[in-house]
């Protein structure tokens, strides 16, 4: 059955999979030298994230164990000021089954720059309300954990993501008074506060519809109905081109942009001339970089 049909079952299971990495290679690499035992705090670090992204229960659904969202999160260390205080890289990915195959797709993927500050005292438990800042890592998690929820959902139904987006709008909100970068649209273009605006905003509603289209009615119809399916692919990248021409350069469109090219060759490379044509119109409106990526297809 599909998963959409599964998410009431009763399990014991919590809606993520997460595999986490701490990298605190830089810090040992210069002149930020540690003994041996201070290793052991990246060791808790990851071990924390992983309880607070993987056991917390985020949502009132209960999902089976090949249900859970599949997803990493890395963390690369480059500067540590203090005894608890970092900074560094962090690294989001979410991954979705397609229907009826072995092969898994990506919805997510984003690196933000390398000035992502925040505490961790390994003797305090990441702790999270919507409402309430405890601290920057605890907050961050949160609002990526919702963003994927609502990016998963939003694929399976139609704005079934938006109660996780709103989510994060909330968490947004609340971080946005504390100072730390990246919850304030004047922050920078790439700025998280960006992913949470461009999926709660009116004006590009039809983000929602890319996601549905492309993943539920395009990759999981790909085994039983290819040309409807490459069809239905298509419209997702006309929403998406109606969004882009709502506002150029929308980090959530780049985004989708940035994951999914490769597939979309794939799929469109033994399409027919005209629906070449039509998604290489669209790629060129949209991100006319990745244009050479269709040099072998036959349009004009």
């Amino acid at each position: 059955m599909l998963i959409l049909c599964m998410l009431f079952r009763l399990s014991s299971a919590q809606e993520f999979r997460c595999g986490v990495t701490v990298n605190y290679q830089k810090l040992q690499s210069t002149t930020q030298q540690y003994e041996t035992g201070d290793i052991k705090i990246f060791e808790t670090m990851k071990r924390a994230i992983e309880d607070f992204v993987n056991n917390r229960r985020w949502t009132n659904l209960e999902l089976e164990y090949q249900e859970k969202l599949d997803c990493s999160i890395s963390i690369i260390l480059s500067e540590r000021t203090s005894a608890t205080d970092f900074k560094g890289q962090i690294t989001i990915q979410l991954r979705r089954p397609v229907y009826n195959s072995n092969y898994t797709t990506g919805i997510f993927n984003y690196i933000e720059n390398n000035d992502f500050m925040f505490s961790f005292n390994e003797s305090q438990p990441l702790e999270f309300d919507p409402n309430t800042f405890f601290d920057n890592l605890s907050s961050t998690l949160a609002y990526y954990c919702y963003i994927m929820l609502g990016m998963y959902f939003d694929s399976f139904g139609p704005n079934g993501g938006e109660p996780f987006f709103d989510m994060a709008r909330t968490i947004t909100q609340t971080a946005g008074t504390t100072g730390y970068k990246g919850w304030r649209s004047n922050d920078s273009q790439k700025a998280r506060y960006w992913f949470m605006e461009n999926h709660t905003n009116s004006a590009y509603e039809a983000l929602h519809s890319v996601y549905y289209y492309y993943y539920r009615l395009g990759l999981d119809m790909m085994t039983k109905d290819q040309p409807s399916a490459r069809r239905n692919i298509i419209q997702a990248l006309r929403y998406l081109q109606q969004v882009h021409k709502t506002r150029v350069n929308l980090l959530s469109v780049t985004q989708f942009i940035d994951v999914n090219m490769a597939e979309i060759v794939s799929i469109f490379t033994p399409a027919p001339q005209d629906e070449q044509q039509e998604v290489y119109n669209i790629i060129k409106d949209v991100s006319p970089i990745n244009v050479t990526k269709l040099k072998d297809w036959r349009v004009k």
